[in-house]
């Protein structure tokens, strides 16, 4: 990742730029995911692009990717406050049937646990 590439994406208006950056090189040696994941989090004012980060980063390798992956969920988290990217995050990283594990999801990851309460808030979890 050379100096001009995270130049012009610390100019990204919204995450957009840096989230296409990531997936068009996330094969490549040089690439600075931890950069680039503080970026994408200092840019993104909604938590859309980090939510997709995150769901990106779980697909390719959960657990090569785990720090950057916890940061942009609780970033994401925090950003999202009218819940429109929170339900497609929470299935995307827990899977499908994440509702019927929820108790134990919550005592595992905080992110799930924060995530739930947000959506589900009147839960007994």
């Amino acid at each position: 990742m050379t100096d001009t590439d995270k130049k012009r994406l610390a100019s990204d208006p919204d995450g957009l730029l840096t989230y296409e950056y990531i997936a068009n090189h996330i094969g490549s040696p040089e690439l600075d995911i931890d950069w680039l994941t503080s970026n994408i989090i200092n840019v993104d004012a909604n938590g859309q692009f980090s939510g997709s980060a995150a769901r990106y980063l779980s697909a390719i390798n959960p657990e090569a990717f785990a720090p950057q992956i916890d940061r942009l969920i609780a970033a994401t988290i925090d950003k999202d406050r009218e819940h429109r990217y929170l339900p497609a995050l929470l299935q995307g990283i827990w899977g499908p049937d994440c509702e019927s594990r929820a108790a134990e999801l919550s005592a595992e990851s905080n992110n799930f646990r924060r995530i739930y309460k947000r959506l589900y808030p009147t839960s007994a979890i």
